[in-house]
């Protein structure tokens, strides 16, 4: 077997295409097959895109076929899926998102029993799984549809932040046409908050297009324009969230964790006193965690590794610069509408406008597009790419850092500086940027 289907966040693709009803089926039966009980439960849930409902009866297919139950829990975002294994006792969750990407592209993605995503092992089980012809089986299972699971990861939103009084709050919220366009509106309404809501219409195709937090200008504007005391923008499938203050400024995933963290330690919720967060993570935030006495350990990119880190240490919360934070006292995963709640439970009576919980220093972030993986690999390990990076690293010494790496879902290569200075930061980006696209034998940008 050559194949590895799996990124870091499932397997993901365009639908209908590499992402066939076939593969999406074999992939169920697959990873069902693999449950050690004798009738698997499994949840599945999807995100609003048109080829949600096709690759939904495509793993309900797999998962009878493998002699197993499915029960479809609809509309529901990604963190709800963990909640809900750990709810009704599941063998497995499935859930059908492609997160922030266009909605042409649809995704599959595994929760086990313990709430947590498969480990890259057992992924390398499932696809060596899809090998193996298939048996006859003992038994067919049953195809049911699970009603009143918005309810129940309401219920838990709601538990959670029982104490949280939202009253008074003017709140902008952008749903991005995407899962949470029920859930985040109603749960801060049940907070007591005054909620506007944009882009909450999904038909299918709109998800994430021009909206959501890889569209973050989106709210910043109307923000600003509305009056409102924050946004917050999540992305199609609800696991991450970004904010954006009175003034338009946003404010992304480093703050929200640190926000967390300095609230969580001064309310004694934040075992080991340490955070995990990725090798993207502003250098600021090192700086005000250690000010702080809060010890940080460092993972590759992907909410996956940042969970493991905290499971190794005993530890509750981390995050990404992208929004995806996890805070194991309420969920195993990344939940935008939780971190968003969070945000507002960790600032208090104090404005987002007013936060100061660290200091960033100038970041540039580009994303190279390239004609697929193998290239991106090409360009990342090319000799005088790798030589021009060596050089910038020590002339930033002790000032900033670069960081070129290949993105985990898509076809890109991401090329980020830090230097004290936006000037110097853009000025060394783009050097490795044209230098990327040199090696790539693309026309400059």
């Amino acid at each position: 077997m050559a194949r590895r289907l799996f990124g870091t966040d499932g397997v993901r693709g365009v639908a209908g295409e590499f992402l066939s009803a076939d593969l999406t089926l074999s992939l169920a039966r697959a990873a069902t097959l693999r449950v050690a009980t004798e009738r698997p439960r499994v949840l599945v849930i999807r995100d609003t895109r048109e080829s949600g409902e096709m690759l939904e009866a495509a793993v309900a297919a797999g998962v009878a076929a493998a002699g197993g139950d499915a029960l479809l829990g609809g509309v529901l975002p990604t963190p709800a899926a963990p909640l809900l294994v750990k709810r009704y006792g599941f063998d497995l969750a499935v859930v059908l998102s492609a997160s922030h990407n266009p909605f042409a592209d649809n995704g599959v993605k595994f929760f086990g029993a313990d709430g947590d995503k498969l480990s890259d092992a057992v992924e390398e089980e499932i696809e060596a799984l899809l090998d193996v012809p298939p048996a006859s089986p003992t038994r067919i299972g049953r195809v049911t549809q699970l009603h009143g699971t918005l309810d129940d990861y309401l219920r838990e939103l709601q538990s959670r932040f029982a104490t949280l009084d939202l009253s008074g709050r003017r709140i902008l919220l952008d749903c991005a046409n995407g899962a949470t366009f029920h859930a985040a509106p109603e749960i801060f309404r049940r907070l007591g908050a005054e909620v506007e809501v944009l882009h909450d219409t999904p038909d299918g195709r709109n998800i994430n297009a021009g909206c959501g937090s890889t569209h973050i200008e989106t709210i910043a504007a109307a923000i600003v324009q509305g009056g409102h005391d924050a946004g917050f923008a999540f992305d199609g499938d609800g696991d991450r969230v970004l904010a954006v203050d009175r003034d338009g400024t946003v404010v992304d995933g480093d703050e929200l964790v640190a926000l967390a963290a300095l609230h969580l330690r001064a309310t004694d919720r934040l075992p080991g006193n340490g955070v995990a967060v990725t090798v993207m993570t502003n250098y600021g935030f090192h700086t005000a965690m250690a000010s702080a006495g809060i010890a940080v350990e460092t993972t590759a990119v992907g909410d996956r590794y940042v969970l493991e880190a905290l499971r190794k240490r005993g530890w509750a919360l981390g995050g990404e610069q992208s929004g995806h934070i996890v805070e194991l006292g309420f969920a195993p995963s990344g939940d935008g509408i939780a971190s968003a709640l969070l945000t507002l439970e960790a600032l208090g009576d104090v404005a987002l406008a007013d936060r100061h919980a660290m200091e960033k220093l100038p970041q540039r972030l580009v994303n190279v597009r390239l004609p697929d993986r193998a290239a991106v690999e090409r360009v990342a390990n090319d000799g005088a790419m790798r030589d021009a990076i060596d050089q910038e690293e020590l002339d930033l010494a002790g000032r900033g850092r670069v960081l070129v790496r290949a993105s985990g879902t898509e076809p890109l290569l991401r090329v980020m500086v830090e230097a004290p200075s936006e000037q110097e930061a853009d000025a060394v980006c783009a050097r490795l940027v044209a230098l990327a696209e040199a090696a790539a034998g693309l026309p400059a940008s």
